[in-house]
């Protein structure tokens, strides 16, 4: 299992970034939140299998047709399993 946090800069602010991302880890059973920074970018925590974060990620970095993401970095963090869903705020 993995646990990782990910921040996306670009335009991932009012274009359903969050909800792309919290919609992906329904389908890939990824648990943790999304969260607009005051920056301008999203802050993503995710947790959940191996691949299955990969694969996430995958995704993140594409984001919704409105978007545009210019860069992400991706941390990686002990796995706790904090998380029983995915949540926006």
């Amino acid at each position: 299992m993995k646990h990782k946090r990910i921040i996306v800069k670009g335009l991932v602010q009012g274009v359903g970034f969050r909800y792309y991302c919290a919609k992906k880890a329904l389908e890939l059973s990824i648990k943790g939140y999304a969260r607009n920074m005051e920056d301008g970018s999203v802050l993503i925590e995710a947790e959940g299998d191996d691949n299955l974060v990969e694969e996430f990620i995958s995704y993140v970095r594409i984001g919704p047709p409105l978007s545009r993401v210019n860069s992400i970095k991706v941390e990686e963090l002990e796995y706790e399993g904090k998380y029983s869903s995915f949540r926006i705020y």
